[in-house]
């Protein structure tokens, strides 16, 4: 199986370096958008095998960009996956009716991060 990329939606630098650096590190190749606009591009370029998308990301939140990425040819079975701060009661159901096929909570658990992802592209975690 090859390399499997992972584009990254998040407009906060801090966010993307750590994720990157974790994913690259186990081998995945990493595509970054730091907002909604340049994230939809990139994904028409070149669907990546999993987005991750910030759902607090400015002028298009993430609940607004999955309907989008959803729309656009061959993204339809790429799983999406919501990264938020938002914790509240109701938040998680919120990401997962709006189109999103998981869940990750921030700030991000980089001892975790490999494992969810690995489970999200449907690869057995060792």
């Amino acid at each position: 199986m090859g390399q499997s990329v992972i584009l990254y939606i998040e407009d906060n630098p801090e966010n993307r370096l750590l994720v990157r650096r974790v994913l690259e590190s186990e081998g995945y190749t990493v595509v970054e958008a730091t907002d909604g606009p340049a994230g939809l591009e990139a994904a028409r370029q070149s669907p990546p095998d999993l987005i991750l998308l910030d759902i607090n990301l400015p002028e298009i939140d993430g609940y607004q960009m999955v309907g989008r990425l959803r729309s656009v040819p061959g993204l339809s079975t790429v799983p999406i996956i919501a990264l938020t701060a938002n914790v509240m009661r109701g938040d998680r159901e919120r990401t997962l009716a709006a189109g999103c096929d998981g869940y990750i909570q921030k700030p991000i658990d980089v001892d975790t991060l490999p494992a969810q992802i690995a489970s999200f592209l449907g690869r057995d975690v060792a």
